[in-house]
């Protein structure tokens, strides 16, 4: 297996992979959301992306949630009830793509996957404009009091989605962690989600490698630049800001959404063009109508907790 690292493929697999894994390690996004769609427009089946995507997430969720552990202080009490509510449906969605047993699987997998990605794209550029407008605390502030029906909730569906799409460990849960617990300081939100997703996308990787398989001249390059990646984008998530880079993933994100959907060439170059056009426009819209926000004390900016 060791010489899957040395075709001309395997190596730009692991390039790509690194890089992706330093924006998880960074902003705990990214993973699922990134890579699956890349693996499936260079033609990787839906299915095989899928499963093969898990298997590396899994090791680079354990990577980044080891270092967070160490620096990030994640919340364990909204971790453990995430945990309890994502595991089993992650491990169930496999199984129900594969009972579902339609004629076009890998069809319906794909657009399933399109319309996830849609969720997702909206969801980083949400976090962004919360951390643009001051609803995301910078510093350490105290654990926020535990909503355990919800957090449950968000667990259950979020790792359905994640168990059918793998897209959603890093992106659409930590957007609900965010709206559920908005006084949670930035590097705290990384690192509970990055724990929570640790037994999450285990169990989802565990469902499609029964299921499918892998392919391990796939799976080696995509195992190695991931973990690299994900350990050193980890080790600089306090230093590095991630609002640019989530808002340049948002566009990527919807972009390739309408490519997983089906739209014609022409309507996905229209809407990149509007994207990378448009988008920088709006942004500076919304930065100058909140960045009022920005000149006030933490404690005095919107959503943000009045005690220290």
């Amino acid at each position: 297996m060791p010489e899957a690292l040395w075709t001309y493929d395997s190596l730009g697999l692991l390039v790509v992979s690194a890089v992706i894994g330093v924006v998880i390690g960074l902003t705990g996004m990214g993973g699922g959301a990134l890579m699956t769609p890349a693996l499936i427009l260079v033609g990787i089946p839906p299915t095989a992306a899928v499963a093969n995507d898990l298997v590396v997430n899994a090791v680079n969720k354990v990577v980044g949630a080891g270092v967070h552990w160490r620096h990030g202080k994640p919340n364990l009490k909204i971790a453990f009830w995430l945990i309890i509510g994502s595991v089993p449906t992650a491990y169930l969605g496999a199984w129900l793509v594969h009972a579902i047993g339609a004629e076009d699987v890998q069809g319906m997998l794909k657009k399933a996957i399109g319309a996830t990605l849609i969720v997702a794209s909206t969801a980083y550029f949400l976090r962004a404009f919360f951390e643009m407008s001051g609803r995301i605390r910078a510093g350490d502030d105290p654990d926020p009091p535990v909503k355990p029906v919800l957090t449950l909730l968000v667990g259950v569906i979020g790792g359905l989605m994640v168990g059918i799409t793998s897209v959603g460990s890093g992106t659409v849960i930590m957007m609900c962690i965010m709206l559920l617990y908005p006084t949670l300081a930035a590097l705290r939100l990384v690192g509970t989600d990055l724990v929570q997703a640790v037994p999450l996308v285990i169990a989802a990787a565990i469902g499609h490698v029964m299921v499918t398989g892998v392919d391990w001249n796939l799976l080696v390059p995509l195992l190695v630049g991931g973990a690299i990646g994900t350990f050193f984008g980890s080790r600089f998530a306090g230093r590095v800001p991630g609002g640019l880079i989530r808002r340049g993933i948002t566009i990527v994100l919807a972009v390739t959404a309408s490519a997983m959907l089906g739209a014609s060439p022409l309507l996905i170059g229209i809407i990149t063009l509007v994207l990378v056009v448009g988008g920088p426009l709006v942004w500076r819209m919304l930065v100058r109508r909140f960045s009022v926000h920005l000149d006030k004390p933490v404690e005095q900016r919107p959503g943000a907790s009045t005690h220290a």
